[in-house]
């Protein structure tokens, strides 16, 4: 269930208010009562659902969808406070149109202010959206598995001449409680580009080594930062960094003991301020 309040009075995004006499507006009468035990609305239940806040229209008036914190009556009117939600992406009013039917919202509960309870489950019908929005790679399949808030993965060449860079992070990384892997550490998959892939989406963080430009890594990079990873991009040389990455902050190292050392504790410090 979600709350559909479409009122004049959002004032911001924290403060709002709704015409009392509204509440219950194109609500099935099963769910009204549900939410008025004792013919008193029970405003501690309707602040457990997730809220659509938005003006009247059905063109590019801005969408807000988050929680209500605090239901307050007021006169002939409640004032509502409320938080959005930072994690969904701001959506307009003909965006909810588009959705209308599988909300259950009718079209004239665009061009009325009120307070309607829907009995569909909102997230799903916004995730249903973005899936089928979502392109669709076809040379490889994208990971159906969570991301592991703990894992790091580290794109980088195959090569000896990396092993002491991989293993002195991996080490440091380990000491704070975090899981580092590289595609070579495992095999789920008869392709190892699966494996990358794999990796890549179930990884919190991914620390990509443009060193020596290597074709792959830029590859992997591209993929990553497609997907909304949050990247680390080491090199030894800004040389091998391409120019479309050049404005990215970027951590160079040296490739002995010391250097790899200083590295180390480099990545850990951007790890805490991503954290």
């Amino acid at each position: 269930m979600f709350n559909l309040i479409v009122s004049g009075g959002l004032e911001s995004e924290r403060r709002g208010s709704i015409v009392a006499s509204r509440v219950f507006e194109y609500t099935d009468e099963e769910v009204k009562n549900r939410f008025t035990p004792g013919g008193k609305i029970d405003t501690q239940a309707l602040m457990l659902l997730p809220t659509v806040l938005m003006e009247e229209g059905v063109s590019d008036e801005i969408v807000g969808i988050g929680w209500l914190s605090r239901i307050e009556l007021s006169g002939q009117n409640y004032v509502l406070q409320y938080a959005l939600d930072p994690e969904i992406p701001r959506m307009t009013n003909a965006d909810i149109r588009a959705l209308a039917s599988d909300l259950q919202i009718h079209d004239w509960e665009f061009s009325r202010n009120h307070w309607a309870i829907k009995d569909v489950d909102l997230f799903q019908v916004l995730y249903r959206k973005e899936v089928a929005q979502s392109p669709v790679p076809t040379v490889f399949q994208l990971s159906e598995n969570p991301v592991s808030p703990k894992l790091i993965s580290m794109m980088m060449p195959f090569s000896g001449a990396f092993t002491r860079v991989y293993q002195t992070v991996r080490t440091a990384l380990e000491a704070e409680g975090y899981e580092c892997k590289r595609a070579d550490d495992f095999w789920l998959h008869p392709h190892i580009v699966q494996d990358i892939i794999e990796l890549i989406c179930t990884s919190r963080i991914v620390i990509c080594d443009l060193s020596d430009k290597n074709p792959n890594v830029f590859y992997e990079t591209g993929i990553a930062h497609t997907l909304g990873k949050d990247v680390i991009l080491i090199t030894q040389s800004m040389n091998d960094v391409p120019f479309d990455l050049r404005s990215l902050r970027c951590i160079t190292y040296l490739n002995n003991q010391e250097g790899c050392d200083k590295l180390a504790g480099e990545v850990l410090d951007r790890l805490r301020t991503i954290a």
